[in-house]
């Protein structure tokens, strides 16, 4: 092991005798009592093994006891990781330093002590494709392609217009031609490196932006029976919807939703069929980067392998202008859907936390 402190984390002195790491309350530890063996810290730069640090920090006067207690009590406390030389000899420098505050925010919020090596690794074997690239899907693309994810490619043959410029995503030079390969030059501008051509290939993922893609019944059930798992995300009508987050099998479909709006408003499969896309619709440039920068995090989530689950299975997240707020509503696998996800099977893990959490979904 060669010991680094986490990337992000700051030591920084309370007073004479203690060495707060980390600023934040929430992320942060505070050793007393260290006396001269606090510049073991200054030591764990990753460039040397754990022996060389004793060695090294026993030149300076510390004893070995004294080093040791000082690894173990940061290591105990997860402040520590063991430095990801191998990832850092598997990516060009230039990669390295673009992603170098994606590793360490991953290495922090999953407490992983591999400096985000692991979740690297899950995104750069992941293949993502989005559908739908206006102002939300090209910027979903952009955000995980940035993130590291090495394939990401769109679907929407349909010419740009002006609604769909926004900041991450389309712009001027693009209107006119077809919103994916406009979501593919975006992708090339922020990360050359991503694969962004696609081949018909099994994603990991699907993202359906926007209306149609979550109203084609053709694209779903094609999904549904590849056991490709696919994220709903849609802005309208000043609302940003996140989710449901459909693992076939696992977790309530797209249909499930449906049927359980149908039971609460019999006119639902009406108000459903005549159910287009607006032009324009009413999703302001904020929104659709807020709707797409939460879409962005339960995809990567998911690829992370993140638990527990995404909260977006088995349910939806929510943004209501002009509240400034994300709520989540509760959407359980209906028992009359033929999806397999059955009554019991989205009542897990965080889903079922939020559930209680939350008040009961009332019909529109």
């Amino acid at each position: 092991m060669k010991p680094a402190l986490k990337a992000g984390l700051l030591p920084l002195w309370r007073d004479r005798d203690t060495l707060q790491i980390g600023v934040d309350p929430r992320r942060a530890i505070a050793l007393t009592g260290l006396g001269k063996a606090a510049a073991v810290v200054s030591l764990l730069d990753g460039s040397r093994d754990a022996a060389e640090v004793v060695r090294t920090a026993q030149a300076y006067g510390i004893s070995p006891d004294a080093t040791n207690r000082v690894l173990g009590l940061l290591a105990a406390a997860g402040v520590l990781n063991d430095f990801p030389a191998q990832l850092h000899r598997a990516l060009p420098e230039h990669l390295r330093a673009r992603l170098a505050p994606d590793l360490a925010c991953a290495s922090l919020a999953y407490a992983d002590g591999d400096g985000g090596a692991r979740t690297l690794a899950r995104r750069r074997a992941a293949f993502v494709r989005v559908h739908g690239a206006g102002r939300i899907g090209a910027c979903v693309a952009t955000l995980l392609a940035a993130s590291g994810v090495a394939r990401v490619s769109c679907a929407d043959g349909t010419r740009a217009g002006p609604a769909d410029l926004a900041p991450g995503g389309l712009i001027r030079a693009d209107l006119g031609s077809a919103r994916e390969k406009g979501a593919a030059r975006a992708i090339m501008r922020i990360a050359p490196e991503v694969r962004t051509r696609d081949d018909g290939a099994r994603p990991d993922l699907a993202v359906l932006t926007g209306a149609a893609p979550a109203r084609d019944a053709a694209l779903l059930a094609g999904l549904m029976r590849d056991r490709v798992p696919h994220l709903a995300v849609r802005a309208d009508e000043a609302i940003g919807i996140v989710g449901p987050l459909v693992e076939p099998g696992r977790s309530a479909c797209l249909r499930c939703v449906d049927m359980t709006k149908a039971e609460r408003d019999p006119a639902w499969p009406m108000i459903l069929a005549q159910v287009a896309t607006a032009s324009p619709q009413a999703c302001d440039t904020v929104l659709a980067a807020a709707t797409a920068a939460l879409a962005s995090a339960q995809a990567l989530a998911y690829i992370d392998g993140a638990r527990p689950r995404p909260v977006a299975a088995n349910g939806t997240l929510e943004l209501v202008l002009p509240d400034w707020q994300w709520r989540r509503r509760t959407w359980p696998p209906h028992p009359a859907c033929g999806c397999g996800a059955g009554p019991a099977g989205g009542q897990a893990g965080a889903g079922e936390e939020a559930a209680r959490r939350e008040p009961r979904v009332r019909s529109a």
